[in-house]
């Protein structure tokens, strides 16, 4: 993973220290993170609750996170009764079709020579969350690119969780390939050296219970960058076409040197 703390991770352990104390009547459904400094990923964090209001539907709680003394992360936490209501969604921007993703992904290994050297595709195969994207090419090559692309998720091993922590696994999931989508149009990755990066906020509605042990399309796009920021957004949908959460986040894209007069 690194030896900064993923922002992902920090995300789920505070979603589950805000949920410790609820008694699974509210399920959180929408969380807002700031990321204050980097962290590391070699020593813990100390997560603290403090809770703001408590309703009858709605209750929400601040979580600040602490390492070595010093407050790296701060998260509050929307927490709702479930309720029946009005219902509409928009549609998958994608064909949700994993098998053609898993032939794509296994084609562009065996037609791209460079595919085992790319260092992502590496570290994507260590991580807990599985991710097969629908355009191998567009994620991980180094052309500008329009700012829209969609991996498909899921958990590598069956969990078999409660819905409380298949919020957090989802809220893991959604800080991976995600602030790369500000980056495309210009011919940078994450990683390279001609930007700095990281992430600067992230926020996430949950809409449904995932299931995180099945295939989930994280579906995103870039609307806007500029000043040294990029903004993302996407929505999750399972198989069936349920959207299921909507992520935003926006991330600091430094250009390093003459990176910035080269992309243009």
């Amino acid at each position: 993973m690194g030896p900064r703390l993923f922002g992902g991770h920090a995300i789920a352990q505070a979603l589950l220290a805000a949920s410790a104390v609820e008694d699974g009547a509210r399920l959180p459904h929408s969380l807002h993170a700031h990321f204050l400094k980097a962290g590391s990923s070699a020593h813990p964090v100390r997560y603290t609750v403090t809770q703001l209001s408590s309703g009858r539907s709605f209750a929400v709680r601040r979580v600040d996170g602490f390492q070595d003394g010093r407050l790296i992360f701060t998260m509050t936490v929307s927490f709702h009764v479930e309720e029946d209501g009005f219902r509409h969604t928009a549609l998958a921007p994608f064909p949700l079709d994993i098998d053609a993703a898993l032939a794509g992904l296994e084609a562009w290994r065996k037609g791209n020579a460079k595919a085992a050297s790319v260092p992502i595709v590496e570290r994507l195969q260590k991580r807990p969350i599985e991710i097969v994207p629908i355009d191998p090419g567009l994620l991980f090559g180094s052309e500008g690119r329009e700012a829209k692309t969609a991996v498909w998720m899921r958990m590598r091993e069956p969990t078999g969780a409660d819905p409380l922590l298949q919020r957090a696994l989802l809220g893991y999931a959604s800080d991976m390939m995600f602030l790369r989508n500000a980056l495309l149009p210009h011919g940078i990755r994450p990683g390279s050296d001609r930007v700095q990066t990281a992430s600067l906020d992230h926020a996430v509605w949950f809409h449904e219970t995932p299931d995180f042990d099945k295939w989930h399309l994280f579906a995103t796009e870039s609307p806007w960058a500029g000043h040294a920021r990029g903004l993302n957004r996407g929505h999750f949908y399972d198989l069936n076409g349920r959207m299921v959460a909507t992520v935003a986040q926006e991330s600091l894209m430094r250009p390093r040197s003459d990176a910035r007069k080269d992309s243009q």
